[in-house]
């Protein structure tokens, strides 16, 4: 076979420029049955043969190969190493044109060559962004009613929707139109293909407007006919709509002005009626696409206070009970975001028992480090926008403490600095109350790490020595902090290159002294 198939490429780069029909076909043949048996050695084969760039030549509309180049290009294609060669053989842009015809057979290794060879290749799918494919590729897909035709298109444009500059010129070729109109023929219906073209439809969909430019083009101010008609799904009862409608909106709240327009055009009411259908055993996918949403509505400042008095953390605490970890890390990430800087709320759902348990119980799932990482957050910043007595209380006496102090030692500056704020909240407000908890989870060791290491932050090494300053409150931890020659390391700390360290260095060493 591999002598057979050196010889065939051998005939065939005699043959394709002096294009003796019969001896052609039956090179192109013996190739196909060469990629059957051992696709990629044969790969290697042509590639190293040189004939790629041959095969462009019959690839044109008069050639009467170009369905059997067209294939051997997509079998080629299924190796990652040949894609970029098919792109530098100049392959792209015959193949495109090649989208016009009549012949099935031609469309079909068409679309199987264009889609392999952009499939998961960044470098071919930039290559692509230069050809007029875009366009082609709507153009014929507009033309189309059969259901296998528009699902081969679909596979050709899902890839390539994957390029920013693709997407735009995609919106820009019309493409979200036919979509809409698909959505709207095949809603209704339980044929399979119909429901198929539904879900591909909406997902491509979705996939345009992940493009920042894309999406600010469609959402036209939130005028856009197709923002409209976005809103529309989340109503329906087509889960694959809600699910779709959601994940657009999500999108779409991709930056504060988009979000506060969409706020206060109702958009929260909608989801949050979206979420009650979806309480009990609910669509998971569903669930997270519009707390997705909802999380992403409620960065903007000014949007905190309205979605709070709408109601979204009662409709967010609903789903406390779920078991799913996608579902929890944005359940958690929607409160957190919803209570930044709002003292009141953060101190309602501080003290809401069932929540902290949930937390605390959440802040040990070592298996969902998103989740665990989130459910921390929250905690430290149930205290950090509430201040509050009565917060810290239902901390501790949930067995909270002693998961702040981890997180203390986080990987993340973040959250470490995070875990510091809110530990020294709790000894400034409730050191007594916690005092124990504080002991137990050897937190003066760990202070005493934070300052000695190098590496620490300096914001993490300013907030490490104001609450040394605010544990000195306690007899037994006071005890704990002299046991440990707390003095050497933050004196050195008075030369510290950070001012505000240096600062805080020269306080903590007086008060330090003068509690020896």
């Amino acid at each position: 076979m591999a002598d057979n198939l050196s010889d065939t490429l051998k005939k065939l780069k005699i043959t394709a420029v002096d294009r003796t029909e019969d001896s052609l076909e039956g090179c192109l043949d013996c190739l196909l049955q060469a990629l059957a048996q051992n696709n990629m050695e044969t790969s290697e084969k042509i590639q190293a043969s040189g004939i790629l760039q041959l095969f462009a030549s019959l690839l044109t509309p008069q050639s009467s190969f170009k369905a059997k180049v067209a294939n051997i290009i997509a079998e080629v294609a299924k190796n990652e190493f040949m894609r970029i060669p098919c792109v530098d053989a100049g392959l792209i842009s015959p193949l495109v044109q090649l989208l016009n015809s009549k012949d099935q057979e031609v469309l079909l290794q068409t679309g199987r060559a264009l889609g392999n060879i952009c499939y998961d290749s960044q470098s071919s799918k930039e290559q692509f962004a230069s050809t007029n494919i875009a366009e082609e590729l709507v153009k014929l897909f507009k033309k189309q009613i059969e259901h296998d035709k528009r699902e081969m298109i679909f596979e050709v444009l899902a890839p390539l929707a994957e390029n920013d500059a693709i997407k735009l010129q995609l919106v820009e070729a019309g493409l979200v139109e036919c979509l809409l109109e698909i959505v709207q023929q095949k809603v209704d219906s339980d044929k399979e293909d119909d429901i198929t073209e539904l879900k591909t439809g909406s997902d491509l969909m979705v996939l345009l407007l992940l493009g920042d430019e894309s999406m600010q083009k469609l959402f036209e101010g939130g005028k856009g006919s197709v923002f409209q008609r976005v809103l529309s799904w989340i109503p329906s009862n087509n889960h694959q709509l809600q699910l779709a409608g959601a994940l657009a909106i999500a999108n779409f709240a991709r930056n504060d002005g988009n979000c506060i327009h969409m706020v206060d055009n109702g958009i929260v009411e909608k989801l949050m009626d979206l979420l009650d259908r979806h309480v009990e055993d609910g669509n998971v996918t569903v669930q997270h696409a519009a707390l997705s949403a909802l999380r992403n509505l409620a960065i903007p400042v000014i949007n905190k206070a309205k979605m709070l008095s709408a109601g979204v953390t009662e409709t967010v605490l609903k789903f406390l009970k779920s078991e799913m970890p996608p579902v929890q890390f944005k359940l958690l990430g929607t409160l957190r975001m919803l209570i930044d800087a709002q003292a009141e709320a953060a101190e309602q759902l501080g003290k809401n028992v069932k929540l902290v348990e949930r937390l605390v119980e959440w802040c040990e799932a070592k298996d969902h480090a998103g989740v665990m990482g989130e459910s921390n957050r929250l905690l430290s910043a149930l205290i950090r926008h509430s201040k509050s007595k009565d917060v810290i209380k239902t901390i501790v006496q949930s067995g909270g403490i002693k998961h702040l102090v981890t997180m203390a030692t986080s990987e993340h500056v973040i959250m470490q600095n995070e875990a510091l704020v809110a530990l020294a909240l709790i000894a400034a407000l409730e050191l007594g109350t916690a005092e124990k908890d504080l002991e137990s989870a050897k937190l003066v060791q760990i202070l005493h790490r934070l300052l000695a290491d190098e590496r620490s932050a300096p914001e993490i090494k300013y907030n490490s020595m104001v609450l040394i300053c605010a544990l000195m409150g306690s007899e037994s931890l006071h005890k704990e902090v002299q046991d440990l020659a707390f003095l050497d390391v933050v004196s050195k700390l008075r030369s510290h290159e950070n001012k505000s360290v240096a600062q805080q260095a020269s306080l903590t060493e007086q008060r330090l002294t003068v509690e020896s």
